[in-house]
């Protein structure tokens, strides 16, 4: 055995490869070793050896020492497909190395804004002869630090057994726009292994040992290449045809291979609306609220036109042409659609076209392109085929909000094809009053959709979490999703009143009832009004207790409104606003000149909590890789990804500490499930706020996790505030999806066991002194507003269009009665026996207060 120390070649963070954003990586089919973030741009050599093996990519190479260790070095992900634009080998098949010696120089701001990650992966490719690791963490220095040290064993001898047959395939031609590079040649690897025979791979006359990653990659096998399987052994007939097969469909690779069909059987939020709500009224048809209102209106069915291309193209210079020249125009739509939302301030928005810019650019989807073009098809072919084929496996996906984002790629590929085929995709002239039904509008739609005109829409696929409904909302139009397939077949012209609140579509509708919605609107309109004109006065019940209302806000647009509505505070400012559309996190300066600017605007009467980063596996930061998960919700996300990466969460620290001294700021911690995350978390404000020279702020963190409510007592001796994110917390006490299409209509924050566990967190919280805020989507409803008083809760925080309303509600009531009612309804048998509650509770004035 030997002892062998692997110096880093690169500057930068460690990842470990569970993280890398590319399954044959994560999964270690390479290799096993370490990934680092690189802050520069000159790999170096890892240990003295010779160089085995350069791509003619330029992103990749093998060194082999003297011991036979075989370290593979790999710059970015997706990197192959940029074939050798951004890199300098300065080393090439042959050359003795040593430790430090310049390998590749590559182009850090170019690879930035081309390739998937620059996460580079070092590996050792036999690493099944390495007997023990000792790896590093943290930061590293290039050519200083050890990346990682291993104890490498003696090789052993593999021979064809004696008197067996060998078995030789017949040539496969290699599909491979990029040949056997590092993806392809470990799926090969991994595969071989699985047989017992010795099996070979060769082209021309060069051989390779195809159990080894390197022995492949050494090989260069290029795009078109012949090669030959070659086996002896026990299994070698199967060996050779399995390999051959793989070999033949591309190993795997995208753009090599057909598309999977989906099964017939899959459910999911584009492909299966047949299986959704269903309403028992013939005169109405149900689906999923995915923005709120009322609406009356003639319905107006979206037909969208199927794009005809020709299959065959004129020369693959003159479309490769075409191509660039499609691609950079729709790259300029999208930064006007962009540039228009951040007239309007609003960035959340604006990132959903900035996502849409990047999928432009997306490598596989533009390699498939390429392999169609070489083959004499035309780009607007070729990139319909490859739209299609992504489209369609993301809407497979079992995970209900990454399969909506199907709709996103189809709306991109549909404006690209657009400019490819000469074909006009602008809007219709709607007429006036239109409900638009359609199987799905795209976020291009939905973004440019004319206000005066439209007064709502139904689409058959999405759900509440797509981005058409993200803008919807944004617009303040009432709109469905996932609504019964009927409403496809209903005439245009047919008056209809669409309920976004329910997630009802009426058909046949009397005058009567349609004067009685208008009367509803009219009568909503002025109690608007008088609520605004009321709004500053306090929140008061008819006995005499005084709650706070505070708003919820993203950014310093929304801080200027939150007084001028009558908002008391900012009981949660979602700092995700900061890290959104950008390539990078922002810096601790950046950081504080916009919470310093928010404190400034609120006053030091008023107080501010912000949540620190709050994304995940479901709603990632292209800069903060997590790798894809079945279930995001359960997965790396809130609090879990701060303390993975604490110097992002301790950058965030120090700049709300520095801003606390202009304002009354809280921090507030997300996703909480554990007294040990909440003191790690704490540990870490302390540290920072000593090393500043600052005192610490008050600490609260959400209440979302069940196991965080039924712990509320414990919780409460760490903790200095509590707020409950009841969308989340009702997900997970019910396991429902609040974004699935079958579901979202029974998640309901009304449900008694969630009434529950809110009580219990009041009850433990009180017993300490803590405070105890409602921070979710139940604060603004009306139904929910007597039962959290009642409950106890001492703060809401709404919506900020909200918030008048929610203030002249609780002038209405009376403690005594909602704390009845809050006990009637935590024994009640369902979230609708609540709701009848309530009803019958506001039915009554003299238990509302209301004729006091």
């Amino acid at each position: 055995m030997a002892q062998i120390r692997i110096l880093t070649p690169l500057s930068g963070q460690v990842w470990p490869l569970e993280r890398v954003p590319d399954p044959v990586f994560a999964q270690k089919m390479v290799g096993d070793g370490l990934s680092v973030d690189p802050v520069d741009n000159v790999l170096l050599a890892a240990c003295d050896g010779e160089v085995v093996s350069v791509h003619p990519a330029g992103h990749a190479l093998t060194l082999r020492t003297q011991e036979g260790l075989e370290l593979i070095m790999h710059v970015g992900i997706d990197t192959v497909a940029l074939k050798g634009e951004g890199f300098t080998a300065h080393v090439k098949k042959g050359d003795k190395v040593r430790a430090g010696d310049a390998l590749i120089e590559f182009d850090l701001d170019f690879l930035a804004t081309r390739a998937k990650s620059l996460l580079t992966q070092i590996v050792v490719a036999n690493s099944d002869r390495v007997a023990a690791w000792e790896r590093a963490s943290g930061f590293v220095a290039a050519g200083k630090d050890t990346l990682f040290t291993v104890t490498f064993t003696a090789a052993e001898t593999a021979t064809a057994a004696e008197g067996m047959a060998t078995v030789t395939s017949e040539a496969v031609i290699i599909p491979n726009r990029t040949g056997l590079h590092a993806r392809p040649a470990a799926v090969l690897a991994n595969l071989a292994r699985s047989f017992k025979s010795a099996i070979k791979l060769q082209t021309g006359e060069r051989q390779a040992n195809a159990r080894s990653v390197t022995a492949i990659m050494a090989m260069e096998v290029s795009y078109g290449a012949k090669v030959h399987v070659i086996a002896s052994g026990p299994d070698a007939a199967a060996a050779v045809e399995k390999l051959r097969s793989v070999l033949a469909e591309g190993c795997g690779d995208e753009g090599c291979t057909p598309a999977p069909a989906p099964a017939t059987t899959t459910v999911n939020a584009s492909a299966a609306p047949a299986s959704r709500r269903k309403s028992a009224d013939p005169n109405v048809l149900a689906g999923v609220a995915a923005s709120p209102g009322l609406a009356v209106g003639e319905i107006f069915q979206v037909r969208r036109a199927e794009i005809e291309v020709q299959e065959s193209g004129h020369g693959v210079d003159d479309e490769r042409r075409h191509f660039d020249a499609a691609l950079s125009a729709a790259q300029g739509q999208l930064e006007a659609l962009r540039a228009s939302l951040h007239a309007k301030a609003d960035p959340a928005k604006a990132a959903i076209f900035a996502a849409h810019q990047e999928l432009l650019a997306d490598p596989d989807l533009l390699e498939m392109v390429e392999s169609a073009m070489a083959k004499g098809k035309s780009a607007a072919f070729g990139w319909k085929k490859a739209v299609t084929v992504h489209a369609d496996r993301l809407a497979a996906l079992r995970n209900e909000l990454l399969a909506q984002r199907a709709n996103d790629l189809r709306d991109v590929g549909t404006r690209v094809l657009a400019l490819l085929a000469g074909a006009d995709i602008r809007q219709p002239d709607y007429p006036a009053n239109a409900i638009l039904i359609a199987e799905d509008l795209t976020p291009s739609d939905t973004a440019t959709l004319d206000r005066s005109r439209v007064r709502g829409f139904a689409t058959t696929r999405g759900g509440a979490t797509s981005h058409v409904a993200i803008l919807a909302r944004s617009l303040g139009l009432p709109a469905l999703a996932g609504i019964e397939p009927g409403a496809l077949d209903v005439p245009n012209g047919t008056t209809v009143i669409l309920d976004g609140n329910k997630g009802t579509l009426r058909l046949h509708v009397s005058a009567e009832q349609i004067a009685k919605v208008r009367s509803a609107q009219q009568v909503a309109e002025e109690r608007r009004k008088t609520n605004l004109a009321h709004a500053m006065e306090p929140a008061i019940t008819t006995d005499g207790t005084r709650i706070e209302v505070f708003g919820n806000i993203g950014g310093l647009k929304e801080a200027r409104q939150v007084v001028t509505l009558g908002g008391e505070g900012v009981g949660l400012l979602r700092s995700e606003f900061l890290f959104m559309e950008r390539g990078d996190a922002p810096g601790e300066e950046e950081q504080f000149e916009l919470y310093k600017s928010i404190a400034e605007t609120m006053g030091l009467e008023h107080p501010l909590t912000i949540r620190t980063l709050d994304v995940g596996g479901d709603k990632p930061l292209s800069y903060l890789p997590i790798p894809e998960e079945d279930n995001p919700f359960l997965g790396e996300r809130g609090i879990r990804v701060g303390l993975d990466r604490p110097e992002i969460l301790r950058t965030q620290l120090r700049a709300i500490l520095r801003a606390a001294a202009y304002g009354q700021v809280r921090v507030m911690f997300p996703m909480i499930t554990t007294l040990d995350e909440l003191r790690d978390v704490k540990a870490m404000l302390a540290e920072e706020a000593a090393a500043l020279g600052v005192p610490t702020v008050p600490t609260g963190i959400m209440v979302e996790v069940p196991a965080v409510a039924v712990m509320a007592a414990q919780f409460a001796r760490e903790a200095d505030f509590f707020s409950i994110g009841t969308n989340d917390l009702t997900q997970y006490t019910l396991a429902m999806d609040r974004g699935h299409p079958k579901l979202a209509p029974r998640v309901d924050g009304l449900n008694p066991a969630v009434l529950n566990l809110i009580a219990h967190t009041v009850e433990g919280a009180h017993a300490a002194g803590r405070h105890v805020g409602v921070c979710g989507g139940i604060a603004t409803d009306a139904c929910a507003v007597p039962l959290l008083i009642g409950l106890g809760v001492d703060e809401l925080s709404a919506s900020l269009p909200a918030i008048p309303a929610v203030k002249a509600q609780i002038r209405t009531l009376n403690i005594d009665s909602c704390r009845k009612l809050a006990t009637s309804a935590l024994t009640a048998e369902s979230a609708e026996d609540v709701r009848a509650l309530v009803a019958s509770f506001e039915s009554e004035p003299s238990l509302t207060g209301a004729g006091a």
